[in-house]
This record gives C-alpha cells, structure tokens and sequence, in this order.
C-alpha cells in the first residue's frame, strides 16, 4: 500500500515541464516498480489456496499499477512536440519570452530535416551545417554536437506520427532590445516537430522564375526569412509550387526554400557553393548519387536560357528530395532525360528508405 501511495504522490508531482526533482523521483520509482511486482508475484505463488481471497486488494494494488503504466505511456505520447531550454510540451502550450532575440531581431541560425519511422535522415550532415551558421554568426549553441543529436533523437520518438518535420533553432539568447550584444551571451535552442507526410516524388512540379533580391550570405541558414517567405507566398499565390531565383539573366541560384538543378546531355549542373545559395543537404545528396552512378556532374553557374534550354530540372529538399519540374513561368516543360532522372531520383529515395529503416511506399 506504501508502494502504491509513493505512485500517487509522484504522479501528482511529475509534469511535462520536465521538473528535475520530479524526474529523479519517477526514475527511482520506475526502476524498483519490477522489484516490488517480481516479490509481489512470488508471494502469490507460493501462497496456499486458502489465503489467495486475503490477497484482493494486492491484486487491485497490481491492477491499478498496470493501468497506470498504460496510460503513462499514452501520456507521453505526443501529437506535435515544442522544446525550449528544456521545456516541453505539445506546440500549442508553450510560451517563449519577449527578450529572446529571435522575437525582434531574428537573431538565429535554424536547420531542419524530415523524420521517417522515427528517424532522423542525414542528422549528421544537417548538424554540421548547424553549427557552420551559428560558427559564422558568433552565436552560441549551448549543447555540444553530440548532446543536440541526442536529444533530438529522444524528442522524435516522443511524437505519435512516425513522419515528421523536424525543425530546431538557436537564438543568440535573451536581453533588452540592443543591437549589440556580448560575447559569452548564452544561446536559446528552439525545437518543433509536427506530423508531416512525405511529399509524392511522382508528382510533377511547376515553377515561376523571379529576380533574386535577397541580401548576401544566404549561404548562412538564419532565421531572416521574410525574403523566401514572400516570394513561396506570391508563387503559390499564382498557381506555382516553388520560384527558381536568379541573379540577373546570367545567374540562376537557388528556389524560395529549395535548391535546383539541371540536366544537360548527361551532365549533373548545380550552382557552386558560394555566398549566392544555401549549401542543400538533398544537393550534397543527390553529388554523391551522381558518383555512386557514374554520373558526370559539374558545379558552375548557369544562366537563364540554360536553365529553359536543359534536359530536365530538378528541385531538390530535405522535404522534396528530388522532384521533377513540368512547368516554368506557367509554358510546359518538356523533359528530354526522364531516364537520367529516374536514376537520381529512386538512389536518394532509395537512400532515405534504407537510413529510416522504413518500406517505400511510392
């Protein structure tokens, strides 16, 4: 009965705050709960039939702690997930503080990627691309590498849906509005996971091309979106599933939130890495398909008239992956390298499936 009253009393105590006493508590709790029922079920054993009514309320005792345990693992279950500073709780639920720089500077790196059967794909690659940003912006992350994976390995497989966006940030910290800021502040980790089905590589896509206006240093993956965010916006505003960027009629760069690529008589045509483009994991992806295939591939920059004039054009994203384009500035594309383009895509698909442990379902 003892036994059963320190449940209680650590139930009432224990939150989704994550409070540290309450957890300390829960986890001494859990780990002697197999003790007590293992000496539980062989008292019952060894007991005479005669005395087995004397035990009821142990068996109700019993009953009440598996019951327990079933609806404490439904607990913490989660339909989306929101992390801040250790706080958790399902996005809806939580609050961040006006000071923290994100709110009034944008002041953050982020990076994000797509979770299949409770896996993270290409962790690594989007961890180092991570910690490059906030490298290049003095931020500081307050978890090192190896912590920040962990921790979002355990924060996926809190979610209920095993498909997920996975999307985490770090703000340079938390101080009254000033544009300068100190060295050693100490940054704010950001995570979001919401359920999100893969997007359907057969499906075709069509895109706008626009005059790319942004600022410099869009190699840097800040949390400065307004740009991306207004050209998706009149894209999908006018029909279209992604706006392919350019420089002028010389340079094509990259999409809103995606990067693209061409074919051309066999040849694998990306824009170099440079302060012009964000470095896409899916890119680097689809580079190391065109080796594993034999692909030639080159990285220079391209023009307009290239682009229209290409084989095929690929848009690629840690939610696209690799998807085909059909349509631009609202003329049918026609491609001319399906072949080629099957390759790529079902590698990097194939790829995605095989890391997550998952079956493909397309």
């Amino acid at each position: 009965m003892e036994f059963l009253q320190n449940s209680c009393s650590v139930l009432r105590d224990r939150k989704r705050t994550q409070d540290p006493v309450a957890i300390a508590k829960w986890t001494h709790l859990n780990s002697s709960r197999t003790q007590k029922l293992s000496t539980f079920t062989a008292t019952i054993v060894g007991l005479a039939p005669a005395k087995i009514a004397s035990c009821r309320v142990l068996f109700f005792c019993l009953f009440c702690i598996s019951a327990y345990n079933i609806l404490e693992r439904k607990e913490d279950i989660m339909k989306n997930l929101g992390f801040y500073n250790g706080k958790i709780d399902e996005l809806e639920n939580m609050q961040v503080p006006m000071l923290d720089r994100a709110c009034y500077f944008g002041d953050g790196v982020y990076d994000a990627s797509y979770a299949n059967n409770h896996t993270i794909f290409a962790l690594q690659d989007h961890l180092n691309r991570f910690y490059n940003s906030a490298k290049l912006l003095n931020i500081n992350i307050p978890y090192k590498k190896e912590e920040l994976q962990d921790l979002l390995i355990e924060l996926v497989n809190k979610v209920d849906s095993p498909t997920q966006f996975v999307y985490w940030q770090v703000s340079r910290g938390t101080g009254i509005r000033n544009h300068i800021y100190p060295e050693d502040m100490k940054g704010n980790l950001w995570v979001m996971i919401t359920p999100k089905p893969l997007a359907d590589p057969n499906k075709e896509m069509s895109v706008v091309t626009m005059e790319d206006t942004r600022f410099f240093h869009n190699n840097i993956k800040t949390i400065n979106l307004i740009p991306a965010v207004m050209y998706s916006t009149d894209a999908h505003n006018h029909g279209f599933d992604e706006c392919i960027l350019h420089r002028g009629p010389d340079r094509v760069t990259e999409c809103a939130h995606s990067n693209v690529s061409i074919l051309k008589d066999g040849c694998f045509i990306t824009t170099p890495c440079d302060e012009y483009i964000l470095p896409g994991i899916a890119r680097k992806h689809l580079l190391e398909a065109c080796t594993a295939l034999n692909i030639p591939y080159e990285e220079k920059v391209y023009s307009l008239q290239e682009l229209f004039d290409a084989d095929e054009i690929i848009v690629s994203s840690s939610t696209h992956i690799c998807r085909q384009v059909k349509m631009v500035d609202g003329k049918p594309f026609v491609g001319k390298d399906s072949s080629t383009f099957k390759k790529l895509q079902d590698y990097v698909f194939n790829e995605f499936y095989d890391y997550t442990n998952a079956k493909r379902i397309d």
